[in-house]
């Protein structure tokens, strides 16, 4: 009968691994939950930093076609707390726009950020919407979702 022998060296190099491999999976486990995007001390607003984009792109035949949007697309929001909306602009000379459900509307201009505050009150979608790309005729749509749970 043989017996295998391991050496002390060995013996130590496995043990860490397996406690390596342990606290790993524990972190892993303990660190599953989902973060929130913005953090809310104190009743301060909720504050999201948006941009305007653009795409564009040239058709086999030379035809440009281009694209404008808001960036991000979808923001989650808490009902009944205020939100600063920050919105730089990238692309386009200007992009007026609204709020639909509410009295809000602007004007975002390349180089310039505009700042919007709002109270959401009820919950549901409502629609950032660029009164000059709201259709794909106009190079849009270019609206961003604010949802309000």
């Amino acid at each position: 009968m043989k017996f295998y022998s391991i050496s002390k060296r060995r013996f130590l190099i496995t043990g860490m691994l397996i406690v390596m491999i342990a606290t790993g999976t524990l972190w892993y486990l303990s660190n599953r939950d989902d973060y929130p995007t913005v953090s809310l001390p104190g009743g301060k607003a909720q504050v999201f930093q948006l941009v305007t984009g653009e795409f564009s792109s040239e058709l086999p035949g030379g035809k440009k076609i281009e694209s404008y949007r808001w960036d991000p697309g979808t923001i989650v929001v808490e009902s009944g707390k205020e939100v600063e909306l920050r919105i730089l602009g990238v692309n386009g000379h200007e992009h007026p726009f609204h709020i639909e459900g509410t009295n809000v509307t602007g004007v975002v201009k390349k180089g310039e950020e505009t700042v919007v505050h709002y109270t959401f009150a009820d919950p549901g979608t409502y629609k950032l919407v660029c009164d000059l790309h709201e259709t794909m005729e106009q190079n849009g749509p270019m609206i961003a979702y604010i949802v309000v749970q």
